[in-house]
C-alpha cells in the first residue's frame, strides 16, 4: 500500500538535506519521488563516473527529480536547466539550495524497507529492498 506525502521547501533550503531530515524524522523504510518542481540556485550534481560535485552557479529549473528514500539514506538523481536552457543531469548533492520553491510528491511504501549495503561487484553501496509484510506473512484482500 501506498500514501501520499506533499511537502513545499521554501527558499534557502537544501534540497536533499530535507529529503534526509524529513526521512528521519519519519523514521521512513521506503519511499520515493513521484513529482517535484521548483528552483535551486545553486544545483549540486555528481556526474557519473566523476569524484569531484559539478556545481551549476545561477538559477536553474528542476526538470526531474526521481529515486529513493529511507531514514537510512537517499539516492537521487536530477536533471536542471540553467537561464540559457542547457541540461545537466546526475545525483543530487547536498548544496542544491532552493532558489523560489520546491514542491514534493512523495510516495511512501507501506511494509517496505530500503538499506543500502556495500555490493561486492559493484564496490558502491546498492539498494537491498524487504517487504516486511511478506516476511511476516501478511496478506492482502484475495
Amino acid at each position: 500500500m501506498m500514501t501520499v506525502h506533499i511537502e513545499r521547501l521554501r527558499p534557502g533550503d537544501d534540497l536533499r538535506r530535507s529529503l534526509e531530515a524529513w526521512a528521519k524524522r519519519q523514521d521512513l523504510g521506503a519511499a520515493f519521488v513521484l513529482s517535484a518542481v521548483g528552483s535551486l540556485s545553486p544545483a549540486m550534481l555528481r556526474l557519473a563516473g566523476r569524484d569531484h560535485p559539478t556545481v551549476i552557479d545561477g538559477d536553474s529549473e528542476l526538470l526531474t527529480l526521481s529515486g529513493t528514500i529511507s531514514a537510512q539514506g537517499v539516492h537521487l538523481h536530477m536533471s536542471v536547466a540553467d537561464a540559457d536552457g542547457n541540461v545537466t543531469g546526475g545525483h543530487l548533492l547536498a548544496g542544491s539550495i532552493v532558489r523560489t520553491t520546491m514542491e514534493l510528491v512523495l510516495g511512501i511504501a507501506s511494509g517496505w524497507q530500503i538499506r543500502r549495503e556495500i555490493d561486492p561487484v559493484t564496490g558502491f553501496e546498492e539498494m537491498v529492498a524487504e517487504n516486511h509484510d511478506e516476511l511476516l506473512g501478511a496478506r492482502g484482500p484475495d
